[in-house]
């Protein structure tokens, strides 16, 4: 320092430097904290007079985990304030693990307290969360459960369920049934499209087992009786409440009409083995009519040998000229006889 002070550099010079740049420094560290203050104090002042029990680090780290603080911190005050505690699991942690996991957390909170009010549904907090992963609206599961939902059945195109009795009368049947969710069979259940399924199968079948269509058109009832035994929301998300059958039209006579075609099928059948019977009855004809022209040229076979046979009776000297002559009489008299008593013959061959 001897050169520096020889040059006439004094130590003093540096101390107002050194003290501006330590002021700076200070200063802008305070911006920092204030900024920090500023941005957290809003949220931190919320949890802690609400007793939702978030810490200005809990916020800081909510920052770097990437969370959103306020989606956090306003879901916790709104399960503080309606009194669920954390006996559920409900912690700012928990929030944060399913916020992360890509779940809905003020759903979540919203569907827990609805639950908690309704005092009628038991719904854990693990398992709001599960069902929000699962893909399912939990608030409206919730609301299902608490108000009952009716379902049209059919449901597509305002349509009816055709059943048939077994006097063969069709009926056309509208139902609404009233569901409640049951959100133990949420995850895994069946849907409404089940339900619609299984109740139309329902009703059909209770129809089809009716002896007379008036039993049906007399007591409703019975089908939806017969329905309910049948346990139809067994592993489904829902639980049956009632089925109520809101319309029943007469149909055509599927019966009568089905015997009618049955009848002209025979029918059919009937003419065609008749068709086929005179077929051969035709053939049976023909070949008789070929056996007689078969006897006839046979015939005229035997014929022509007569002439022959006589003519060696001749030369053999068995047959004289008077027993030819007496032979023709007799032939002559027995062609007379014939066509007297009208029944033809064939004239004889000449010899």
């Amino acid at each position: 320092m001897p050169s520096l002070l020889g040059q006439g550099f004094d130590l003093g010079d540096l101390t107002p430097m050194i003290a501006v740049v330590v002021a700076v420094i200070v200063l802008f560290v305070l911006l920092i904290i204030v900024a920090v203050f500023a941005n957290y104090f809003r949220l931190w002042i919320q949890s802690f007079l609400t007793g939702a029990g978030i810490t200005i680090f809990d916020l800081i780290g909510m920052t770097f985990r990437k969370v959103n603080k306020d989606v956090i911190v306003k879901s916790k005050i709104m399960a503080v304030q309606a009194g669920l505690d954390e006996e559920q699991g409900m912690t700012s942690k928990a929030l944060e693990s399913h916020y992360l996991s890509g779940g809905n957390v003020p759903l979540v909170v919203r569907s827990l307290i609805a639950a908690s009010k309704a005092k009628i549904i038991r719904l854990p907090f693990r398992e709001a969360t599960a069902i929000d992963l699962a893909g399912r609206t939990v608030l409206e599961a919730v609301q299902t459960s608490v108000y009952p939902k009716v379902i049209d059945c059919p449901a597509r195109g305002g349509g009816t369920l055709d059943a048939i009795a077994r006097n063969g009368i069709q009926l056309k049947v509208r139902a609404r049934v009233t569901v409640r969710a049951n959100l133990q069979r949420v995850i895994g259940g069946a849907g409404e499209e089940t339900i619609i399924a299984r109740v139309g199968e329902g009703i059909v079948s209770a129809i089809g087992k009716s002896e007379d269509h008036m039993q049906v058109l007399e007591n409703p009832d019975r089908i939806s009786k017969e329905v309910l035994d049948r346990q139809l929301d067994a592993n489904t998300a829902f639980e049956i409440v009632s089925i109520d059958i809101a319309d029943i039209d007469v149909g055509e006579n599927v019966g009568a009409r089905l015997r009618a075609d049955q009848a002209e099928a025979d029918t059919r059948v009937a003419r065609a083995r008749a068709e086929g019977r005179k077929a051969q009855a035709v053939a049976a004809e023909q070949e008789q009519y070929a056996r007689i022209e078969e006897s006839r040229a046979k015939l005229v076979d035997a014929e022509a040998e007569v002439p022959k046979a006589m003519a060696d009776s001749f030369r053999s000297g068995k047959l004289g000229i008077f027993d030819y002559y007496k032979l023709r009489n007799v032939q002559a008299d027995t062609n007379m006889r014939q066509s007297i008593a009208g029944t033809g013959s064939t004239p004889p061959s000449k010899v």
